[in-house]
């Protein structure tokens, strides 16, 4: 687990701001308040003092952001108590799930739908929409996230020509990738194109050179779908926030 903790400790800060405050690394998006785009991520071992909580709350709560963590327990175990000690509550606890090239379970594509990589910033646009849509958000897109999402490798799923769902792999670092986005908008879920998206982006994130793809499930109904394509749990992720 400190691989892949070191693996978000590198990436999280691609785009975003950073200040290094105590044992914890706070990242600060450039053009977005979202609470999930705005946290800290502590030190492998971390024993945080009141003292550095205070100064991390106060970074947060100076850009008018809510002051947040996000990160995998066994790398640092004593970090959860100490900040739910300063008022910090528990937003969720997920599964890590981890797939190598020899777990990958190879899944076949639901008929009549099609996974490709997108070929334009419309097709970027679109595939984001959804993915927004699925995950509660609204469902305009700005030129950033069309940009941002460019930058990865990035799968769609057709159904004719509308774009349905798709998937993203974060980048390869020191043989890692983190996979996001996983998404199928409402009236084509239960075909299993969540399994062909995951199992066809994971291939090619593989085939890249990466030798770990990890993801975190947002509830437990969705783990069985990466579960069916190779994945399996490796420890755990923890959201906290000042309440």
């Amino acid at each position: 687990m400190s691989a892949l903790q070191a693996y978000v400790r590198a990436t999280a800060p691609l785009g975003r701001d950073t200040e290094r405050i105590g044992p914890f690394l706070a990242t600060f998006a450039q053009d977005s308040s979202h609470p999930m785009e705005n946290y800290a991520i502590p030190d492998d071992g971390a024993q945080p003092s009141s003292a550095d909580i205070a100064r991390l709350i106060s970074a947060y709560q100076q850009r008018n952001l809510l002051p947040r963590l996000e990160f995998f327990t066994e790398a640092a175990p004593a970090v959860e108590a100490a900040l739910v000690a300063e008022g910090f509550t528990l937003e969720r606890r997920v599964p890590v799930m981890t797939c190598g090239p020899e777990d990958r379970v190879d899944c076949v594509v639901p008929e009549h739908f099609q996974l490709r990589e997108p070929s334009s910033d419309d097709e970027f646009r679109r595939l984001r929409s959804v993915q927004n849509v699925a995950f509660g958000e609204p469902p305009e897109v700005s030129d950033g996230d069309v940009e941002r999402n460019r930058e990865h490798l990035t799968v769609l799923a057709e159904h004719g020509e509308t774009i349905v769902g798709g998937g993203i792999a974060l980048d390869i670092v020191s043989g890692t990738t983190e996979i996001v986005g996983i998404a199928v908008s409402t009236e084509h879920r239960g075909q299993g194109l969540a399994a062909a998206i995951t199992a066809h982006l994971t291939r090619l994130a593989h085939e890249r050179g990466a030798r770990t793809a990890f993801l975190t499930p947002g509830d437990v109904g969705i783990g069985t779908v990466y579960r069916r394509v190779g994945y399996r749990v490796a420890g755990e992720c923890v959201h906290l926030s000042l309440s």
